[in-house]
């Protein structure tokens, strides 16, 4: 009997303050020229709890390790997604699919119909991905991302707040995993 090691499973979970370090690692690590600020963190955390959040935050570890972030704000019924993030090691193994999945849930728990979000015109992965969950080009921002003024493409989504399903392609539906500490009852 031969014994085989499962890879640890990456958890989703709510972002908390004592979370902001290790993601500003990250943010750093991947976005060198135009990393958000801890102000700006703290600033979209600090909307995010209590009966009149406008926010959703989340992160994605490993086995301690934070691997990925995503963050999504709320007004009215839009949603814009704020954020997004993987750790280099995590590409291609679905971490993007499941934190967007999340940040649909939220858009949708928000009553939201339609979602946006900037991407930068040269991340061709990320644009693929907002593609297959239903997003659309619809405009450019010249000089979007600071400061080495590159373009932002503009994507938008949009869905029934009434069908909470509505807002995620069918690939994503079987994989759903629950968050962290979040309980489902069928």
């Amino acid at each position: 009997m031969t014994a085989t090691s499962a890879a640890p499973a990456v958890a989703l979970r709510e972002m908390r303050w004592w979370d902001i370090g290790p993601v500003l690692e990250l943010e750093h690590e991947l976005f060198p020229e135009d990393a958000w600020s801890a102000g700006m963190f703290w600033s979209e955390l600090a909307h995010a709890r209590g009966p009149g959040a406008t926010r959703r935050y989340l992160v994605a570890e490993e086995a301690g390790r934070l691997v990925g972030y995503a963050g999504l704000a709320a007004a009215g019924d839009l949603a814009d997604v704020q954020t997004i993030a993987a750790a280099r090691d995590q590409w291609g193994t679905g971490l993007g699919a499941r934190l967007l999945t999340e940040l649909l849930r939220a858009a949708t728990a928000f009553e939201c119909a339609e979602v946006l979000l900037e991407v930068r015109v040269d991340n061709v992965r990320a644009q693929k991905l907002y593609a297959r969950f239903g997003f659309e080009p619809i405009g450019f921002r010249r000089g979007y991302y600071q400061p080495g003024n590159v373009d932002a493409l503009v994507m938008r989504r949009m869905s029934d707040p009434a069908d909470p399903d509505s807002a995620l392609p069918d690939s994503a539906l079987p994989d759903s995993v629950p968050l962290q500490g979040e309980t489902t009852h069928g």
